[in-house]
């Protein structure tokens, strides 16, 4: 019986000590990778809303991981730009064991809304699109971490 390439990955990454946890952490390092760049493309590249709304890039940079529980939507836009910065979210990542769940959510209180739709302006459903990624993002880093260790 020939197994799917899933089975293939999951039987690989079983035999290898240390390969199911090295996938974990780079798929979900390369999940925040794409939401960053999904919202990016979806928001920051796009024209100018039409009620002027000022882009400051505090969505980008709410952007939170957590082992607890669902980051909330309750951070005001402070008005003024604020820089991306992944580095605490990537260190929960690399923090996390095999099993852990992590959340991963944006506190900005406006990102719901962004995501969604409102006051008659598109939805930019980018953390949708990023997760429907998930299978894919997981065959890609396994098939990575296989070649890096060159099985």
């Amino acid at each position: 019986m020939t197994l799917s390439f899933e089975a293939q990955v999951a039987d690989w990454a079983q035999s290898v000590e240390g390969a199911l946890e090295v996938v974990f952490r780079e798929s979900v390092q390369e999940l925040v990778e794409q939401m960053d760049l999904l919202l990016v493309q979806t928001v920051y590249d796009a024209p100018p809303a039409p009620s002027g709304y000022k882009r400051t890039g505090f969505l980008r940079a709410s952007l939170v991981a957590s082992q607890t529980a669902m980051p909330l939507l309750t951070r005001d836009n402070p008005g003024v730009p604020v820089p991306a910065d992944l580095g605490d979210v990537m260190l929960v990542i690399s923090g996390s064991d095999l099993g852990e769940t992590i959340y991963l959510g944006y506190t900005a209180n406006y990102a719901g809304y962004v995501h969604y739709s409102a006051n008659g302006e598109a939805g930019r459903p980018w953390v949708t699109m990023a997760g429907q990624r998930w299978p894919m993002i997981v065959d890609q880093v396994a098939a990575r971490v296989r070649a890096r260790l060159g099985l």
